[in-house]
């Protein structure tokens, strides 16, 4: 009866944390961004601002889903080894719907390529656009170009190297873009791997579809990966990005399985 009745607040909670987050976006566009553009002419400032705000009430947000009790969330340490990083590329595993979420939580100058979805999304759109976040959605030279003017701002560039939430017990499969930046940026990629126990929020599961027990959230950072040996061997940019998409899908892998040994 009590696993019921637990069962049925999870859902109830997780209906209302997505809620909550649609219309926190939607309140934020609507009255914040448009004082802190109404006090700060220099667009610079206007961005700074607007992410920082993103970052504190992304924080908000997983600590409201921890009360609820959707989540535990152990994010200190790479909160900690985060902390001070500037003007890197942080490349992640994608398991879940709030990795996105989770991880700007960490990060107050913070940057992230987005895809062309969340730009027309109706709760989002005016806060990635405030934000200036990067659209995947445009010519590659000027992505790259929007790119490494970011990282020379010294905000740090999230990306997804999967693209997309990866497909649970298939196997990963990675798109050239983050590779792509770092090569053509000269910029080394600091990984970020997430951990969801049990599984939930995953591409093939609606919000509804929540696991038996509460689900532990986890991040941790391990060692940066030099881009050097990569351009070194391969004179060719397309090559080296090809190669070094393999590294980080093997590394992505080796760490999927250290976190299997650990539940174990």
């Amino acid at each position: 009866m009590l696993y019921r009745i637990n069962y049925i607040w999870r859902v109830f909670a997780t209906g209302l944390s997505f809620t909550t987050f649609g219309i926190g976006g939607l309140l934020l566009s609507l009255f914040v961004f448009p004082v802190i553009g109404l006090f700060n002419r220099d667009p610079n400032v206007r961005k700074r601002k607007a992410r920082y705000l993103i970052h504190r009430a992304w924080q908000f947000f997983l600590n409201f889903m921890q009360a609820l009790g959707i989540f535990t969330f152990d994010l200190e340490q790479a909160r900690q080894d985060l902390k001070g990083v500037k003007g890197k590329i942080i490349i992640a595993n994608h398991p879940t719907l709030i990795d996105v979420v989770a991880l700007i939580s960490l990060i107050p100058r913070a940057d992230c390529v987005v895809k062309q979805g969340l730009w027309n999304n109706f709760f989002l759109k005016r806060v990635v656009r405030v934000a200036d976040f990067i659209n995947n959605d445009q010519d590659v030279n000027k992505l790259i170009e929007n790119c490494k003017k970011t990282l020379e701002e010294g905000y740090n560039l999230v990306i997804f190297p999967e693209g997309t939430r990866t497909v649970p017990n298939q196997p990963i499969k990675l798109q050239r873009g983050a590779a792509n930046i770092a090569v053509r940026c000269h910029q080394n990629l600091l990984p970020v791997i997430i951990d969801c126990n049990p599984t939930t929020l995953t591409k093939q599961e609606k919000w509804y579809q929540i696991p038996p027990r509460r689900a532990q959230f986890s991040m941790r950072v391990i060692e940066e990966i030099n881009i050097t040996p990569f351009l070194l061997k391969e004179k060719n940019e397309s090559i080296a990005a090809r190669r070094l998409t393999e590294h980080i899908r093997d590394i992505f892998i080796e760490e999927a399985l250290k976190n299997e040994t650990i539940r174990k």
